[in-house]
């Protein structure tokens, strides 16, 4: 019996797809390139201890709000300033560890990484949750692109986009984009339909009801959504690190092929502490929302 070769039509589309969008990629490279650049560039020239202090006071102000609508006691006042300290305390290590240029090019590829996939994600998820057949068609789509190994998106996106910080970006987003469009749909959905019906009754167009009541009510699964493609986004910096993206992951990668544990090792904790420090920060205004809510 002759083999079914699919991959063989799948490499014939990508063949096919790279030389008929090569316009598109091209600009897509130019778009993704500078926004990298430009925010590497304007990070990297402010001295180390005023982006941690100002790193500190955004902390400090998100979990300020968050603790005064959790109605927190001055017993457990000191939660609030956990994280700031937290932030200043990791960003010195990192920074005393010489892997400050890395850290920054690693956050601002996963900043990059998560606005695109945000700017895709939530209209999509808007669109399955108020239309079931957008949400059966898209919803093997997005089984795919996350069951699929994450190394496979590393191929295509050498094609397209050539090496580099872009091709590294797009694999992110691919791999990162389903927990977004999932929570959206999901906070939309769940939104009680007496609520709905009673904005609807009160003489609310469509627009209206999905900006001023579902999407705020929700809003605490939305960022939900949000962590979870942050931590989506970090775990890619070492596989995108194959493909010529910078940052931590092109660290811990040259540890790998030197075999070099010390080096390796660093790079890891520096990565672990930029995912404590996001995952912290977004839970602290995923919890804000979910009391307003």
């Amino acid at each position: 019996m002759e083999k079914l070769n699919i991959g063989k039509y799948v490499e014939h589309f990508v063949d096919w797809l790279s030389d008929a969008g090569e316009p598109v990629f091209r600009q897509i490279t130019i778009i993704i390139e500078n926004c990298v650049d430009v925010m590497q560039g304007a990070l990297l020239s402010i001295p180390f201890y005023i982006l941690i202090a100002l790193f500190a006071l955004l902390t400090f102000v998100i979990k300020n709000k968050s603790c005064r609508k959790l109605n927190v006691t001055k017993q457990n006042a000191k939660d609030i300033f956990d994280l700031p300290i937290f932030c200043v305390l990791g960003f010195l290590l990192i920074y005393w560890m010489g892997f400050w240029e890395e850290t920054i090019n690693t956050l601002v590829l996963v900043i990059v990484a998560t606005f695109i996939i945000l700017l895709i994600g939530i209209p999509l998820g808007i669109w399955c949750a108020r239309n079931k057949k957008v949400n059966a068609m898209v919803r093997p789509l997005l089984d795919l692109m996350q069951t699929m190994p994450a190394f496979v998106y590393l191929i295509p996106a050498i094609l397209f986009f050539s090496v580099g910080n872009v091709p590294g970006v797009v694999a992110t987003v691919i791999f990162s984009l389903p927990p977004a469009v999932r929570m959206t749909a999901l906070g939309i959905r769940d939104v009680p339909k007496e609520i709905v019906e009673a904005s609807v009754a009160f003489g609310c167009t469509g627009r209206q009801t999905l900006f001023k009541v579902q999407i705020p009510l929700a809003m605490a699964t939305i960022l939900a959504g949000v962590n979870q493609v942050i931590m989506l986004a970090l775990s890619m910096v070492v596989i995108s690190s194959m493909v010529g993206a910078g940052g931590l992951g092109e660290s811990v990668y040259a540890g790998i092929q030197q075999a070099d544990v010390a080096l390796g090792f660093e790079a890891g904790l520096c990565i672990v502490i930029l995912a404590i420090i996001l995952d912290r920060t977004t839970q602290s205004i995923g919890q804000k929302k979910e009391v307003a809510k």
